[in-house]
């Protein structure tokens, strides 16, 4: 009996955990500002990664990446971005090599947190588009129902094991 229950849990777990990997087949990739990456624009080029993310479509759970040298990345509020003030961002990296995962629809505020490199055009706003649903209806990813689905199935198998 032990057995069967055994397979069943294993079975049941790999379907939750690949339902899980599912999500983000549809998820991309994108490195800010691509060959040069997250560095201080030109002077006559100061809007180049407002232009680069318009022209791009990106979706929850997408990544966008910096990449840079003796810099930094913060994700901070609009008003924030529109003054260049780094004193209070919601996030912050300056590992050189920066990974933010989009996971909400709307728009993302983005600084260099290195002095007077805002004000020179290091700055980026990215607008994550509402996914639509095969119906019209829009929808995020909902990560939290399947890891609560896999913790209630693990509980429950631990339960059975635990109590016979």
């Amino acid at each position: 009996m032990a057995s069967s229950k055994a397979r069943f849990l294993l079975a049941a777990t790999t379907t939750l955990c690949f339902l899980q990997m599912l999500q983000c087949v549809h998820c991309s990739e994108f490195v800010v500002g691509e060959r040069p990456g997250w560095v201080v624009p030109r002077e006559n080029e100061t809007e180049m990664y407002n232009q680069w993310a318009s022209k791009k479509r990106f979706k929850i759970s997408d990544t966008v990446i910096f990449k840079y040298k003796k810099d930094s990345v913060m994700k901070v509020n609009k008003q924030d971005y529109n003054e260049c003030n780094s004193t209070r961002p919601d996030f912050f990296s300056n590992s050189g090599n920066t990974a933010v995962t989009l996971d909400r629809s709307g728009f993302f505020y983005f600084i260099s947190g290195a002095t007077g490199h805002c004000e020179k055009g290091q700055r980026m706003i990215v607008w994550v588009i509402a996914q639509e649903a095969p119906g019209g209806t829009s929808h995020a990813p909902n990560n939290a129902f399947f890891s609560y689905a896999l913790f209630v199935l693990l509980a429950a198998f631990q339960f059975t094991y635990l109590h016979n």
